[in-house]
């Protein structure tokens, strides 16, 4: 059963900045191999580069770019409650946060596809 304080969406906005952050950094490690194919030899990074074009992986690109935009929104919150006055907005700032990972997540989508 999930207490009466864990149902409030500044709740959810927590969870969802704590989890899109340990994603992040769980996808980091991936991204610096890349780098490092990259600096290696062009042939790797090309042979890295042709398995990232298949179709999981930019399932896998929008799903970062979500969680990004996510982190950021949550951060930026978090900012905002912390150094502005205001304190009657925090369901609108969850709003806001998540509407604009849609879209930015939906404008990744229709680029890159």
């Amino acid at each position: 059963m999930i207490r009466p304080a864990r149902n409030h969406p500044g709740f959810w906005a927590f969870v969802a900045h704590r989890v899109s952050g340990v994603a992040l950094a769980l996808f980091l490690p991936l991204h610096f191999l890349v780098l490092g194919l990259a600096l290696e030899s062009g042939d790797a990074l090309d042979r890295m580069l042709a398995v990232a074009d298949r179709p999981v992986f930019k399932i896998a690109e929008w799903g970062l770019v979500v969680l990004l935009t996510i982190h950021l929104c949550a951060g930026l919150r978090v900012m905002a409650l912390e150094f502005l006055p205001w304190r009657d907005t925090r369901k609108g700032l969850i709003g806001i946060g998540a509407v604009t990972a849609l879209l930015v997540g939906a404008l990744f989508m229709l680029r890159v596809g």
